[in-house]
């Protein structure tokens, strides 16, 4: 990726941290007391060994001194970076957590519209994978960086001060770890940038063949979907091992440059000692410093390779987060309370694609306590009829209104409180039974539970699980069937009894005999409350005081059972040929 569209991934990241501004503080000062402690220990070192004279002739005198000085330098330096690593873990892992919580919370608000767009393990690899990877970029920046950028300007200090020949030596051979550093990072972007994408895909991959194992098998598609996952995986190889390549370059290049250097500095300092303007020891202080003041630039180059990755990550991350919200609700919506459920559609209009039509000016008028069916082939409208509804989705012309509010002036919250979903599609969070029970009635009692779950005819098969309603499920509750999952969510709405209520095929997972049994519950439930029925089985919408006959986005034909069927119109032959198939 191009220098100005790593900038702004750049500045959010020092914003990020910037918050964390009294510990990278105190980092710098352990970094700059630990340099300055490994500087001082070759001049002790120096000193020291110019107290050797010769065979046989050692000033011991001075060399104790210098080596209780070298050992409390070298506690001095451990300590400094011991706490200087603890400081650095800290501030990484905690923009990291903020990172997320900022991702999660953003989430939160996404329109369905984004996460039905993109895959879930994509977008679970963002936030697992990618804030893995850039915590690592992080931590590697703060313990490497500080110490090595203040390494190269303490040695270039100190060499400048013994020799300064010696001292340009190093520096016009040191452009080349840069040149070599900078050449290397800008190719190892782009390669670690297409590796986090296919992370990506890969994660999502995975996710939904192991979440749809069963109609895997059924359909013997096991080979195509490995077919599948090599091809994904064989890309994620390719591009993982350019970025490793190009990466990996940068340790022996800078180390071959660092050699350079370290043999002039010894060419240079030894032509000095024979002349008699230097000691050996402070020749070993020297070299000493030029294997410390290259040593840094390997580091460092490594470090930049290492943000490249992180950068990478980081703007995937970003891009989750700055992914449009659902809309606000408008700044005077008011709370609706206990709705009595007229609903109004006046020439609504929606399309998932604008280039594709859906629900082109659907009118609807539904007095309160109404059951109204919505009917039609798949993919007429019917679904996204009860998403327009709920404002999972937003209308691009028209109005909705109930009780004469329009729902943009409506708190989402409020309005959709004052629904109650069983969808065909079922969902319970790892938690116990009773829990998931009560999801949109935390505050209710045991028996308001088993009495819902009685409703449901849930509480037979609950008390045969091992701990009966304190059992603890799954966020894919497998040791229940499909039926049983169903039972517990129509528990759900039954506790909580909302004013209106949407049926997407709320019994299509349940036998005929436990679906005639909550049929009549439902019936208790309807009573006095707008229901919304989505129906594929006929049958069991003969008694809806208004059926609603969708194709292609549009109403077609309105009416009761019978009406409809007197018209022999397009609901008629539906029925005929859904109980012919019976």
């Amino acid at each position: 990726m191009r220098n100005e569209k790593k900038k702004p991934t750049l500045r959010r990241i020092l914003h990020l941290v910037g918050a964390y501004r009294f510990h990278i503080l105190c980092s710098l000062l352990l970094a700059a007391l630990a340099v300055a402690a490994t500087l001082y220990i070759p001049i002790l070192a120096g000193r020291a060994i110019d107290t050797v004279i010769g065979a046989g002739h050692v000033e011991f005198a001075r060399l104790l001194p210098l080596l209780y000085r070298i050992a409390i330098i070298a506690a001095v330096n451990g300590l400094s970076q011991w706490f200087m690593q603890l400081l650095n873990n800290r501030v990484s892992f905690r923009v990291v957590r903020d990172l997320r919580n900022q991702a999660m919370a953003h989430i939160e608000r996404l329109p369905l519209s984004y996460l039905d767009a993109h895959a879930t393990g994509d977008t679970v690899s963002r936030i697992i994978s990618d804030a893995d990877q850039f915590a690592d970029g992080l931590l590697m920046g703060f313990s490497q960086l500080f110490t090595g950028v203040l390494t190269i300007l303490g040695t270039l200090v100190l060499m400048f001060a013994i020799n300064y020949k010696i001292a340009l030596t190093v520096m016009l051979l040191t452009p080349l770890s840069l040149f070599v550093a900078r050449f290397i990072a800008r190719r190892t972007f782009a390669m670690f940038q297409k590796q986090s994408e296919t992370r990506g895909r890969l994660t999502g991959y995975i996710e939904e063949i192991i979440g749809s194992k069963r109609v895997v098998n059924a359909f013997a598609r096991e080979d195509a979907a490995k077919e599948d996952f090599d091809e994904i995986n064989g890309d994620y190889a390719h591009f993982s091992l350019r970025a490793i390549f190009f990466s990996s370059l940068t340790n022996p290049t800078t180390r071959f440059v660092n050699a350079l250097v370290y043999a002039a500095v010894a060419l240079v300092g030894a032509l000095a000692v024979v002349g008699g303007s230097l000691t050996v020891g402070i020749l070993t202080c020297f070299l000493s410093y030029a294997n410390q003041y290259t040593k840094p630039f390997n580091e460092i180059s490594g470090v930049i390779a290492e943000l490249q990755n992180a950068l990478a990550c980081a703007e995937r991350i970003f891009s989750l987060i700055d992914a449009p919200e659902e809309p606000p609700d408008a700044e005077q919506a008011e709370t609706l309370q206990h709705a009595e459920g007229r609903v109004d559609l006046e020439g609504v209009c929606f399309s998932y694609d604008r280039a594709r039509p859906l629900i082109e000016n659907l009118n609807l008028h539904v007095t309160p306590g109404s059951r109204i069916a919505i009917v039609g082939p798949t993919g007429c409208g019917k679904t996204t009829l009860v998403n327009l509804l709920m404002r999972f989705y937003e209308i691009q012309s028209g109005s909705i209104s109930v009780d004469g509010r329009s729902v943009d002036q409506i708190t989402k919250e409020s309005l959709r409180a004052n629904f109650g979903m069983v969808l065909q599609d079922t969902w319970l969070k790892a938690a116990t039974v009773r829990e998931n029970i009560a999801l949109g009635k935390p505050s209710a009692t045991e028996e308001e539970i088993i009495s819902a779950a009685k409703a449901a005819h849930a509480d037979g098969f609950i008390r045969s699980l091992p701990q009966g309603y304190d059992t603890p499920l799954t966020d894919d509750a497998s040791v229940l069937s499909v039926g049983q999952k169903q039972l517990l969510c129509i528990a759900r709405v039954m506790l909580s009894l909302p004013p209106m209520l949407i049926l997407d095929e709320a019994t299509s997972s349940i036998d005929t005999r436990t679906e005639q049994q909550i049929q009549q519950a439902f019936s208790r439930m309807m009573r006095g409350r707008t229901v919304f029925i989505v129906a594929h089985r006929l049958t069991t919408i003969k008694d809806a005081d208004l059926i609603l006959v969708m194709q292609d986005g549009k109403v077609v034909e309105q009416g009761n059972h019978a009406q409809l069927m007197a018209s022999g119109g397009f609901y008629a032959e539906l029925y005929q040929s859904r109980t012919a198939q019976v």
